[in-house]
């Protein structure tokens, strides 16, 4: 299935390109109205677009010079003595650097969202469970049943699966925040006027780094063992090996990110080519090429969708696994046999 939608994406992908040069001149004389900038939509924004009925503009916070500056928008940042706009950045007026940008953007407000959400769910979930109902009871009611589905699934096919029945339960809490709060900040992706956090690599990063932190902090000795001294080989094969382990600590959680952060935002781009597809043809062929030819992209559009929300659940599942397996890696005790003679 997902060769078909790789195909697909790279059918638009050179139709689009194509088309920019068989109509390039054509398409130069009514550039500023007609340029779809796809990459620019899917980026993080200090704007909040609910296009057509307006726009937000969000405050900006920076420490420059360790004076904390607010704005309550980029036009006002900009306007002030302080700051200048350099394209879609603003950076200091004297050619200095921003110390920290803590600014409020699309991303971050999402991301907001889909931790309280995640709260708004756990939180009467814990208070039933120590009330005894889905402990010492059946779980009640349609919502209690439906996360009581997911976190066993969580409890019983990750973490105790891939962690072990002696360590597993203090990373359930973990495991299981972190996969419905990824599979929240997914999903606002295809909500109206709404955008996926993970397709912004420095959550998923973060993300990364919580599993990472968890890691290291609960590996066992032979864990350590097996990155700075492996033992069982000889003293010269183990200064070959120690660096390729040592590195290998930061590649997992490299990849973690980076799986997540472009699984989502490749999703977003490949909806945003598709809706693009309609303006390309009636720029090629004229306004009723382009309405003719939206039943069609729309249609692959809402297909999408479907597939996306499924991606979401799948992507957030992806996540806490191999976290749960890092964990179980590093948390693993062996017995070694002698050691051979140096």
């Amino acid at each position: 299935m997902l060769h078909i939608f790789r195909r697909l994406f790279v059918v638009l992908l050179l139709v689009v390109i194509g088309a920019h040069n068989a109509f390039g001149s054509e398409a130069a004389n009514n550039e500023d109205e007609n340029q779809v900038d796809i990459l620019g939509e899917v980026q993080n924004h200090y704007v909040w677009s609910f296009a057509p009925f307006g726009e937000l503009e969000l405050p900006r916070i920076l420490l420059y010079k360790g004076h904390l500056y607010f704005y309550s928008s980029t036009e006002e940042a900009a306007e002030s003595d302080v700051f200048t706009l350099n394209g879609h950045d603003l950076v200091p007026a004297d050619g200095g650097h921003v110390t920290l940008d803590l600014s409020i953007s699309t991303h971050l407000i999402f991301f907001w969202l889909s931790a309280l959400i995640t709260f708004l769910i756990f939180i009467p979930l814990a208070r039933r469970y120590k009330e005894g109902i889905g402990k010492e009871t059946e779980p009640k009611g349609i919502f209690h049943n439906l996360f009581e589905v997911f976190f066993v699934f969580i409890r019983d096919d990750v973490a105790k699966a891939n962690i072990g029945e002696k360590h597993y339960r203090k990373f359930v809490p973990y495991l299981a925040t972190a996969f419905f709060l990824i599979t929240f900040m997914n999903l606002m992706g295809l909500i109206p006027w709404g955008t996926a956090a993970t397709a912004d690599v420095s959550v998923t990063a973060s993300l990364a780094l919580l599993t990472f932190v968890f890691t290291q902090w609960n590996a066992s000795k032979d864990h350590w063992k097996e990155v700075f001294w492996f033992p069982g080989v000889p003293t010269w094969v183990r200064f070959i090996l120690m660096p390729i382990e040592f590195v290998g600590l930061f590649t997992k959680p490299f990849a973690l990110a980076i799986r997540l952060f472009a699984n989502m935002l490749s999703g977003e781009i490949l909806i945003f080519s598709i809706i693009g597809m309609i303006f390309l043809f009636g720029n090629m062929f004229g306004p009723l090429a382009g309405y003719g030819s939206s039943v069609i992209w729309i249609a692959f559009t809402v297909f999408i969708f479907v597939i996306k929300a499924f991606v979401s659940l799948l992507q957030a599942y992806i996540f806490v696994m191999l976290s749960a397996l890092f964990i179980g890696m590093a948390m693993e005790e062996h017995e070694h046999a002698v050691e051979h003679a140096s």
